[in-house]
């Protein structure tokens, strides 16, 4: 099996009207964040059990599915490294030669993934995978964290121009991983920091981020928002009070 395997599989799958719907959906035109962007139109459970068939990938392999232009190709790939970082969050051992093994497998396919900043470059791809690889590699390593920061000042262009926009996505992503377990403080800020992001997608993932943190505790989010709440883009306030109830959702709506 190799990458070659993949791609034919998947175009096997390929359905021109739902691939048609997805190039708008995905702004695959010139100058949009997707520019270039091949989308085949399969469903993503369908993606989900290909990839089960091509588990067995090595890295290179997935290396070559990462830089095609298909985003299927992408996605799919991105599915397959979830998957072998899972299995190896899953392995247990009493022998030390075993775990350190597992451990430096783990940061392999960290590495990995912030090599392929440049190719993990839509919304999708970013949400499906930087909380699962990225965030929870991260967990038990807060002084590791300062990757996550250096990503939100990214300015790197990338294959067509946006690279930034998706390595600063993949911070506040990968910080769901730490809401999960109670830990609000990169979270918070890194969406201090992205409250004068121009782009609409960073609005809705900080929006977003800060919703989760108040799911966990509202406490947290009101503070920030009583904090912060004149300066917040329209679009973020409105993601990160989707949980309060109505009088609330008022209140920072008029201020």
């Amino acid at each position: 099996m190799n990458s070659k395997d993949v791609e034919l599989e998947l175009l096997k799958k390929s359905d021109k009207e739902k691939a048609k719907f997805s190039q708008g959906f995905f702004k695959t035109g010139k100058g949009e964040y997707g520019e270039g962007d091949i989308h085949l139109g399969i469903k993503v459970p369908i993606v989900r059990e290909i990839a089960k068939e091509f588990y067995g990938l090595n890295l290179e392999e997935l290396q070559k599915l990462l830089e095609s232009p298909i985003h299927d190709c992408r996605q799919i790939a991105l599915f397959i490294l979830i998957k072998k970082y899972e299995t190896l969050k899953k392995q247990k051992s009493q022998n030390k030669n075993e775990l350190q093994e597992i451990k430096k497998s783990k940061k392999e396919i960290f590495d990995f993934y912030l090599k392929n900043t440049e190719n993990i470059n839509n919304w999708d791809l970013v949400d499906l995978s930087a909380p699962n690889i990225i965030g929870d590699y991260l967990l038990d390593k807060k002084s590791e964290r300062k990757v996550l920061y250096k990503l939100a000042k990214s300015n790197k262009k990338g294959r067509n121009g946006f690279c930034w926009l998706w390595e600063k996505r993949i911070a506040i992503l990968a910080t769901f991983a730490f809401i999960k377990n109670n830990e609000f403080e990169d979270t918070l800020k890194l969406a201090e920091q992205y409250l004068t992001e121009k782009h609409d997608l960073m609005h809705k993932a900080s929006g977003w981020a800060l919703r989760e943190v108040g799911k966990k505790d509202e406490k947290v989010l009101i503070q920030f928002l009583d904090k912060h709440v004149k300066e917040m883009p329209r679009t973020m306030l409105r993601y990160s009070i989707e949980r309060l109830n109505e009088k609330k959702r008022k209140y920072y709506l008029e201020k």
